[in-house]
């Protein structure tokens, strides 16, 4: 269903219930990681929002990538993933991690390049991530800068 579809009664509209089993790997992915979407416009009919899962493998580094103008909310549900981007303040770009553990939330701010990892050697780290978007944009990159 179509935004335009909807009625013109708010109050009116139904609820969706995505379950597991319904989780589309049908989305824009990024190497090292499985993206799977729960909530987007192609599942639900959203028109502002996109959320699914992220799921990194044991000892797995993704690709460099950002998403876009989009602003990406993370919660940790398992494992110890680490969050890898460039901070450029100063006067050398330097490398920062952000090592976390479920119940911890992170927030990439639209455009930043960044990269998961999941330094663990026996289990997989998963997330759920909220996008400010109402699909999954991925922008692979070559390296966590621009140009």
């Amino acid at each position: 269903m179509m935004a335009s579809d909807l009625p013109e009664d708010p109050f009116h509209r139904r609820l969706h219930h995505v379950v597991p089993a319904a989780l589309s790997a049908e989305t824009a992915q990024t190497g090292g990681m499985v993206r799977r979407a729960a909530i987007s416009g192609a599942s639900v009919g959203s028109s502002r929002l996109w959320m699914g899962q992220t799921h990194v493998a044991p000892s797995t580094v993704s690709a460099d990538h950002h998403h876009g103008d989009s602003e990406t909310a993370i919660y940790v549900v398992s494992g110890t993933p680490s969050f890898v981007f460039l901070d450029m303040e100063g006067d050398e770009p330097r490398e920062v991690r952000i090592d976390a553990k479920p119940g911890d939330y992170v927030f990439v701010p639209p455009f930043v390049p960044h990269r998961e990892e999941n330094p663990d050697p026996e289990r997989e780290a998963v997330v759920v991530i909220a996008r400010s978007t109402q699909e999954a944009v991925v922008v692979n990159l070559d390296a966590l800068r621009w140009g």
